[in-house]
């Protein structure tokens, strides 16, 4: 699919069927997961594959955002792992985790996949349901499968502020 076409249809999906992703298009998420830029390459990207049934069970114990969908990837960040900017100390790893979000967003998009990128979550609870070191961070979760039969964007996906209000040319 041409990545227009890609940005213009996608939206945030909150009703999926309960149909299996396939393990091939899984792969292909963790490909682009993997290739996506982050600060330094430095890769602190940690992904959690949530597809058996006890680990979508518990994170929908950690959220009521994973919207039924048959796949959530979670995604971390090891925060020791993550480059820092030398002048303001900065952590990459926010940064670096919505890029590696974007990037399977996008990817399970073209292959006919949709997903909702949730931030609305207990993040103390998700690193106890999933016994994740502590050096590891849950950032996004990004519920995957395919479109329920009733899914439709909201209607504030349709509204964006005029481009003048969002960028300055200088």
């Amino acid at each position: 699919m041409e990545l227009s076409k890609i940005f213009e249809e996608r939206f945030s999906v909150r009703s999926f069927k309960d149909t299996p992703v396939e393990d091939s298009k899984i792969d292909a998420l963790l490909e682009a997961m993997r290739i996506a830029p982050t600060g330094h390459n430095d890769q602190p990207q940690r992904v959690y594959v949530l597809k058996s049934e006890d680990a979508v069970a518990k994170v929908r114990a950690c959220t009521k955002c994973a919207f039924n969908a048959p796949l959530v990837m979670m995604v971390c960040a090891d925060m020791t792992a993550a480059w820092r900017n030398r002048y303001s100390g900065r952590s990459a790893a926010e940064t670096d985790a919505a890029i590696v979000t974007a990037y399977m967003m996008l990817k399970a998009q073209d292959m006919g996949l949709t997903s909702c990128w949730v931030h609305h979550y207990d993040p103390q609870k998700l690193k106890d349901a999933f016994s994740l070191p502590e050096n590891v961070e849950p950032l996004n979760l990004l519920p995957i499968g395919y479109a329920a039969e009733d899914a439709a964007p909201l209607p504030m996906h349709f509204e964006s502020k005029p481009i003048e209000e969002l960028a300055t040319i200088l």
